[in-house]
């Protein structure tokens, strides 16, 4: 494995949650940036969306080893699967 992901496989469910989220809307205001003409380097979006797709990668790894998520996470990962996934059809 090379630095980034060894990065993400030490964090825990809750955290990797919320590094998706976090994630996410940085790739929001990159794009905002990209389109108002503000963005210095415009490579920045491909980093943020391949760090989005490393947790991504790390949540499904974990979801079908059988790892067990929180009970209050549950729902939010799936709502947060499903949100993205219309995000993702929408933006291209």
């Amino acid at each position: 494995m090379n630095k980034k992901t060894d990065k993400f496989h030490e964090m825990k469910f809750e955290e990797l949650v919320a590094e998706l989220k976090e994630q996410k809307e940085r790739l929001f205001r990159l794009r905002f940036s990209h389109a108002t003409g503000q963005l210095a380097n415009p490579l920045e979006m491909q980093s943020c969306k391949r760090d989005i797709a490393r947790v991504k990668t790390i949540l499904k790894q974990r979801e079908l080893k059988g790892e067990s998520m929180p009970k209050k996470a549950k729902p939010a990962a799936a709502k947060a699967a499903t949100k993205s996934a219309k995000t993702e059809k929408v933006a291209k």
